[in-house]
């Protein structure tokens, strides 16, 4: 299989870190990322339609199957929608590139990234997650379907198959709330939470995190997981925020205490 290079490199939605949930092998992940790269160098532009299974195979030099395998990830992550009879459209909008401010009527720049998650402490980064996630889970409820739901419970079923390791089952937690995320269908909310899960993921901090995750504290989690995802299963929107806000308040508190 021959691959094009791109001037840029754009990072493939699922390299977000909850791949772990839909295996598949490196052709087909090679082969989805790059008719990625291709959608954001807008060589195939938003709306418009894939070229044919067949035509792609003989380009690639793959089988049907690799590539149908490829357009399956592809809509996994929103990038592609599938229309029985017609083919593959692009869904995806890449974000523009980011333009630096070199003048005062733009406003101050806001720092990088990484400067952002090095200055956010715990319980700063807590209160954000306080103000978004029960209205995020609202929207969840709305806008989820029967597909999203399905792919949370996979998620859940991961998460509550882990019993005592502690960054295993806080990688599985992020995962979880970032699908929560990615079921509002909202592209703003879904780059917050990334942000949110980057700065969780940071060095100075995350061992306190873990370090509270004992066995019985697992438990508990665990337990709060499934009644968010049953009030969501069930379209029970009031439940669903109930339950976020007592989960939140549970992590403000093992943050104070690891504090």
């Amino acid at each position: 299989m021959t691959l094009q290079s791109s001037a840029t490199r754009h990072l493939p939605p699922w390299e977000g870190g909850d791949l772990a949930s839909r295996p598949v092998t490196g052709t087909v992940k090679n082969l989805a990322t790059e008719l990625f790269q291709r959608i954001c160098a807008e060589r195939y532009s938003y709306g418009t339609r894939l070229p044919a299974e067949r035509h792609l195979a003989e380009e690639f030099g793959v089988s049907r199957n690799t590539i149908r395998q490829a357009l399956d990830l592809l809509e996994d992550f929103e990038v592609v929608s599938r229309r029985a009879g017609s083919g593959s459209f692009v869904s995806f909008k890449p974000r523009p590139e980011a333009r630096k401010s070199n003048g005062p009527e733009t406003g101050e720049e806001l720092p990088p990234l990484e400067e952002i998650a090095e200055i956010t402490s715990p319980l700063e980064l807590n209160v954000v997650r306080t103000i978004i996630e029960p209205e995020m889970v609202r929207l969840a409820v709305i806008n989820m379907s029967a597909r999203d739901i399905a792919k949370l419970h996979g998620v859940l079923a991961t998460l509550e198959s882990i019993t005592t390791d502690a960054a295993e089952f806080a990688r599985w937690d992020e995962i979880f709330h970032l699908q929560l995320a990615r079921g509002t269908h909202n592209p703003l909310l879904i780059a917050m939470y990334e942000l949110i899960n980057h700065v969780r993921r940071q060095a100075h901090w995350a061992p306190n995190k873990e370090k509270n995750l004992s066995p019985r504290r697992i438990r508990d989690y665990q337990q709060k997981h499934r009644s968010i995802y049953e009030a969501i299963e069930a379209r029970d929107i009031e439940s669903a925020v109930e339950f976020v806000k007592l989960h939140m308040t549970d992590v403000q508190q093992d943050l104070t205490r690891g504090s």
